[in-house]
């Protein structure tokens, strides 16, 4: 009998369904960061509810960057938002002699095709990164950035905003205050 023979990256994919959990959150200890039943507690149902007002609000909220992180994870889909963080963080750098490793580091890590976290960015846009990454800058990977932020804010937000995750976590917080 042949073996099947399954790229690595599609087993992953396959073995992940296995162990796909449900979206519904009833402990949120697991997404959200530092001290999560202080944070919880804190987290009040105005904050929470601005989420829905942009995705860019959602996205400079801690707690609401940690339940956006939940809920693409269980989508699969988290290196979008790690690439943008990694982006973020990347342009704060301010030593040229660490740029281009770091530069370097997210290409091969979200760009490069085969890449273990790679993103869904059209030829166009790669092939601009790639380019831009023979003399790497601080704006080398604005344009993927954007690409990437675009699919997020229409794509997975929306669905988030529906999700259970967002949904269990707002009636957590509107309890409290009961």
């Amino acid at each position: 009998m042949a073996a099947l023979l399954i790229p690595r990256r599609g087993m992953r994919t396959r073995l992940g369904c296995l162990s796909h959990k449900s979206d519904s959150y009833n402990d949120f200890t697991a997404i959200l960061p530092d001290k999560p039943n202080r944070a919880l507690k804190r987290l009040s149902t105005e904050e929470a509810t601005r989420w829905a007002d942009s995705f860019d609000v959602l996205l400079s909220h801690k707690y609401g960057l940690a339940a956006f992180r939940a809920f693409l994870k269980t989508e699969f889909s988290e290196e979008n938002l790690e690439f943008w963080l990694a982006c973020e963080d990347f342009k704060k750098t301010r030593s040229t002699a660490k740029l281009a490793a770091k530069a370097q580091r997210i290409f091969e890590e979200f760009i490069d095709v085969q890449a273990p976290r790679e993103v869904n960015i059209d030829f166009q846009t790669r092939e601009l990164t790639r380019r831009n990454m023979q003399e790497p800058s601080l704006s080398c990977f604005d344009q993927a950035q954007g690409k990437v932020h675009s699919l997020m804010e229409k794509d997975s937000y929306p669905r988030f905003l529906r999700s259970k995750i967002y949904t269990d976590l707002l009636s957590q917080t509107q309890r409290r205050l009961s």
